[in-house]
């Protein structure tokens, strides 16, 4: 087969999973809104089941869930009429995965699961099948064909269910105010994990090293500051506030107007209203209003807004936030 070929086939496929995926976001409706509920309100675990292809995607969305704030197992449905069942309590959300909605191992897993009172959501590519029918919520994971060329390979079903999946995590996070401090908590690991737990507070320029002047200070004194310390010297208040920054783009500007910069009071240079971060924000965020405002450097104050602080770019580099 020609290159050219290959191209287009593979071009096709993710074009027939886009447009069901756009026919799925169609039908995301009340019984949506209805899973989310039950999720939300459940004392329990999600417990997700399904069979082949549609088991795995039932542990991407465990996974998907459980990291995300709503604890979630995948229970192998054959499995659980051999005793893995056990692990259901009365309190857990049961979602099950099926395109026919007919698999004899989870339509078995449902009407035990009803013998417990579980409450159950289907994720289901036929809303008329069993599946369908007898769990308290079912979700329409329909699609016209599958992008396999026999029409028969799980593809675009299986993208569909997972998409669902993502869906029921994402709004149940907002729903449960799951913040970025929680998520990190629980990926500790790795670059994800130092990125989102790093607090300002954990890599800023502190004591000794700290950049400040007095608000009557000379730009000869800035001018030592920005050689020693990085390019920014914070103008410190005597109540410890902050009154302004002077950069060394502040001294480069000012170079090009004035002859002599050395006896220039600072307070007439510094930039009065300066970027400014907490000692408690995640550098994460910090990061982006740098990006945001061309800058790569801020006073940093407590919550009675004194100076306890610099942060820098290359700090938070080096801390693996960026």
């Amino acid at each position: 087969m020609k290159h050219d070929e290959i191209i287009e086939r593979g071009r096709s496929v993710v074009r027939m999973e886009r447009e069901a995926l756009q026919e799925c976001e169609k039908r995301i409706d009340e019984n949506f809104a209805r899973a989310v509920d039950l999720l939300s309100k459940s004392t329990g675990r999600a417990i997700v089941s399904g069979v082949g292809k549609s088991g795995h995607i039932g542990r991407k969305i465990a996974a998907t869930l459980t990291s995300t704030g709503t604890p979630a197992t995948f229970l192998h449905p054959a499995e659980s009429l051999h005793g893995d069942l056990g692990i259901v309590g009365k309190s857990d959300v049961a979602i099950l995965i099926s395109k026919s909605g007919e698999s004899d191992e989870l339509v078995a897993l449902l009407d035990h699961l009803k013998r417990l009172g579980v409450c159950t959501i289907a994720i289901t590519g036929d809303m008329k099948s069993t599946l369908a029918r007898h769990t308290d919520v079912a979700l329409d994971a329909w699609v016209s064909e599958e992008a396999c060329v026999h029409d028969l390979a799980p593809t675009t079903s299986t993208t569909v269910a997972l998409a669902i999946g993502d869906a029921l995590a994402v709004a149940l996070l907002e729903e449960k105010g799951f913040q970025a401090g929680d998520f990190a908590r629980l990926h500790p690991g790795g670059s994800l994990g130092r990125r989102l737990l790093t607090q300002v507070k954990d890599v800023m320029v502190t004591g000794n090293l700290l950049p400040v002047l007095a608000p009557d200070a000379t730009m000869r004194e800035a001018v030592v500051q920005l050689a020693e310390r990085r390019g920014i010297a914070v103008v410190k208040n005597e109540d410890g506030t902050v009154a302004g920054v002077v950069t060394s783009g502040d001294l480069t500007r000012l170079m090009e107007r004035e002859e002599n910069v050395m006896p220039i009071p600072v307070r007439t240079v510094m930039t009065q209203t300066p970027r400014i971060a907490h000692d408690d924000e995640l550098g994460s965020a910090v990061v982006y209003r740098m990006e945001q405002h061309g800058i790569i450097s801020m006073p940093v104050i407590d919550a009675s807004d004194r100076l306890v602080g610099v942060i820098h770019l290359h700090d938070l580099m080096r801390a693996g936030v960026v």
